[in-house]
């Protein structure tokens, strides 16, 4: 790209920051002056974040009533034990993502805020509970992710399953992502809970590959571009089962990069290639921005304008859709990402209205599509034309 973008340096000791003691260092919260802050990279203070950096401070009826809710519920979130800084606008959305197999994990990521350690929690009525405090929510789309669960012959893959199919029971007509682990690769978990026929299977690949190690110390690159194909590769082998309508022949795959970390432009169109040669359909991309001092650094901040021409890059490589910002994650907008999400929402309303409601038609069948090549340095290319 060649222009440069500022990185904001830590701010002196005669600059002071008022109102920033309670917030998470992610919105920009961290040390007080006359604070010893030094973290494990010798960086005395956070940089202050730009300008673009602003997270909206959560509000409205819906966000209050969900807040609510969950608290009585008693259900983690990952929007709140990530410190997502899109809480207040997904919430207000009636979407939410919820955290299931506990709180605690078995893997220590550079740049997670989810405590890590040795879990003590494996409920396996999890499923049912999580069920029906979600049917009282009214959510359009429900997000189900975990803490990586080593620990577990199976990952938790069961335990997905079984919470899919119950929400299927409980909420016909909302839309179920999943976002899991990797499952360490292995064939049999992930089976499980592609049968179980989510509308989104998500898994995320984080960074570029270069820098897995330091941002993903138990996962792998390739492992995780493997998941995403076998998820697809499942998905059609479960729905050619069930017949032509069957609307697991539609189930999408999902990915996710930070940016910051000390990639490269190259890199991440490598990323962008090597997820649609998995036949990824939804990419999202947002700014890496250091939940504490333990945590990995930010190496870099993009611009605005940076993460629009992300976004037309990738799209012009074939993926379906693209949620590309400062302040995008995971999950954010996942509500309009699922198929037929249009019309889903339409047959809920109706349905609600008590009124008769058609059968929301399935997107079935595979989009034509040109198959990857390899160049001469054994890469895979996805090419779009």
């Amino acid at each position: 790209m060649g222009r440069p973008l500022p990185i904001f340096e830590p701010p002196g000791a005669a600059a002071h920051h008022t109102g920033t003691a309670g917030l998470s260092i992610a919105l920009g919260g961290g040390p007080q002056p006359g604070q010893a802050a030094a973290g494990p990279d010798g960086a005395l203070a956070l940089r202050r974040h730009p300008d673009w950096i602003k997270a909206r401070i959560p509000s409205g009826d819906n966000y209050h009533e969900l807040k609510s809710l969950l608290r009585g519920l008693t259900l983690n979130t990952v929007c709140e034990e990530a410190h997502c800084p899109n809480i207040g606008e997904c919430w207000d959305q009636r979407t939410a993502t919820i955290m299931i197999l506990g709180d605690t994990c078995t893997r220590a990521c550079g740049f997670c805020a989810v405590k890590t350690g040795k879990p003590t929690v494996h409920d396996l009525d999890e499923p049912r509970r999580v069920a029906e405090a979600i049917r009282g929510l009214g959510l359009d789309h429900v997000v189900v992710t975990s803490v990586a669960r080593d620990d577990l012959a199976d990952g938790g893959a069961s335990v997905f399953a079984d919470t899919i199919m119950r929400l299927r029971d409980a909420c016909p007509s909302m839309g179920v992502e999943v976002l899991i682990p990797d499952f360490n690769g292995e064939e049999a978990p992930l089976r499980t809970v592609m049968a179980a026929g989510p509308d989104i299977l998500n898994h995320n690949v984080e960074t570029v590959e270069r820098l897995q190690k330091p941002v993903r110390k138990r996962a792998r690159y390739d492992r995780s571009l493997g998941v995403l194909e076998r998820a697809k590769i499942y998905a059609r082998e479960f729905g050619e089962a069930d017949g032509a309508a069957s609307p697991r022949l539609a189930v999408h795959t999902k990915s996710s990069i930070m940016v910051g970390l000390g990639e490269t432009r190259p890199e991440l169109h490598q990323a962008f290639v090597d997820l649609r040669s998995v036949d990824c359909d939804i990419l999202t991309l947002g700014q890496y921005l250091r939940p504490s001092l333990a945590h990995l650094p930010v190496e870099r901040y993009y611009h605005p304008d940076e993460f629009a021409e992300m976004r037309e890059e990738a799209l012009a490589l074939g993926f379906k859709h693209v949620e590309s910002g400062p302040l995008v994650r995971s999950s954010y907008h996942a509500r309009d990402q699922v198929p037929d999400a249009e019309a889903r929402r339409a047959e809920r309303a109706a349905r609600a209205a008590g009124g008769d409601v058609e059968a929301v038609p399935t997107s079935g069948g595979e989009s034509a599509r040109r198959g990857p090549t390899v160049d001469a340095t054994g890469r895979v290319i996805y090419r779009a034309d």
